[in-house]
């Protein structure tokens, strides 16, 4: 047994516009890079257990019968995805994974879209379980913690609501099913679901999740990289015909989403995440936006979920109550709450049919790709658009 033992052990965005590529663009080819945020890591004791981990969800994990059955009644998945997923096996030759010299993590992933795509989360879960549960496995003083947050959120006496997003950067397996079972217990009114689709099934709740920036990422190099953002939003709407209407906007930063976000796209999907910047900032200007657009924002949803902690969550609860519907995706902080600092770890797309695509975050040191030149390009393009010089 290994650290991943479920196909189901994954964010259902993996999933969601896994449907989506093969549908639209099954035969597209991309990159992925992984990066450690948290400096001075020395994954070199850690490798080792990393690889083998892989290559056991490699060689060993697949979609069962019971995993397609409960996929399909989720209710959006077509059959011909989840004939798709019957076949499908993680394939080790389209990653490639290494320690240097000083430690440095190298991990680079090459292939069709279809067939990677599903490789970011559980590598990312297998880095962070073998590295903090090294670390620390004082599951009691995680448990306390857990049971600090329900007394806070109780504390607050308001419709506070929100989702576990923390399997990727979780201490474990079972500090995430530990945290998502106290939750259950003690504040089933609070929470929504969770973006695990493993943890969802095990505890009858929700799986909630639409899209990721790669998603957007991808719209850069398949299409005109200017009408790119607005593209994939238009794109998403056919794939899912109003399931899923939680729309990523940082994919280019607040000013260019507001640009493409139109009376269309504004009525069209339930709301949005905030994923980056001043969340304050973000709820003001989607307020104010859906105003301009002649839209009442309390029939619309903002979904925070960038580093949130409880405190700061129930804070823009109460900030934003009753001027817009608000809830929250909250990760490490309920997944690696141990007595040592989680490693922050992704795993982004960098380049899509063989040119270079770029995450354009509002929160400096989110942003990623590996060409400064293209990012520049790609600004420019954005800003022109807006003055309507296109």
């Amino acid at each position: 047994m290994g650290i991943i033992n479920s196909t189901l052990d994954n964010d259902l965005y993996s999933l969601t516009q896994m449907q989506a590529v093969l549908h639209q663009h099954p035969a597209t080819m991309v990159e992925y890079l992984f990066k450690c945020r948290t400096r001075g890591v020395d994954f070199r004791p850690y490798v080792g257990d990393i690889i083998k981990n892989i290559n056991k969800m490699c060689n060993q994990v697949k979609f069962t019968d019971e995993d397609i059955e409960y996929l399909g009644d989720i209710g959006f998945f077509k059959p011909d995805f989840l004939r798709f997923l019957k076949l499908f096996r993680f394939n080790y030759d389209y990653i490639n994974i290494r320690a240097d010299d000083e430690g440095t993590l190298h991990i680079h992933i090459t292939g069709p879209w279809l067939h990677t795509i599903l490789f970011e989360v559980p590598v990312l879960s297998i880095i962070s379980e073998v590295y903090s549960t090294d670390m620390s496995t004082d599951y009691t003083l995680a448990n306390e913690r857990t049971m600090h947050k329900i007394d806070m959120i109780k504390a607050a006496k308001m419709a506070f609501l929100f989702a576990e997003f923390g399997g990727r950067r979780r201490h474990s397996v079972t500090a995430q099913d530990n945290a998502i079972s106290l939750f259950k217990q003690n504040c089933p009114e609070n929470l929504v679901g969770t973006s695990n689709l493993m943890m969802a099934k095990k505890h009858n709740i929700k799986a909630i999740g639409t899209m990721s920036h790669q998603w957007g990422q991808a719209h850069q190099a398949l299409y005109r990289v200017a009408d790119s953002q607005s593209i994939s939003l238009e794109n998403w709407a056919k794939e899912y015909r109003g399931d899923l209407g939680i729309a990523l906007s940082d994919v280019m930063g607040l000013k260019y989403f507001l640009y493409d976000f139109d009376k269309y796209f504004s009525k069209l999907f339930d709301g949005t995440r905030q994923d980056s910047g001043d969340p304050y900032v973000y709820g003001n200007a989607m307020i104010k936006h859906y105003k301009n657009m002649g839209i009442d924002p309390r029939t619309k949803t903002i979904v925070f979920s960038d580093g949130l902690d409880f405190k700061k969550a129930i804070e823009l609860a109460k900030t934003f109550n009753g001027a817009i519907n608000v809830s929250f995706g909250i990760g490490t902080h309920i997944t690696n709450d141990f007595d040592f600092k989680a490693l922050q770890l992704v795993l982004k797309m960098i380049s899509c049919n063989g040119q270079p695509v770029a995450k354009v975050s509002d929160s400096p040191g989110k942003g990623m790709c590996t060409d400064d030149n293209y990012v520049q390009y790609l600004k420019t393009a954005f800003d022109r658009r807006l003055k309507d010089e296109y």
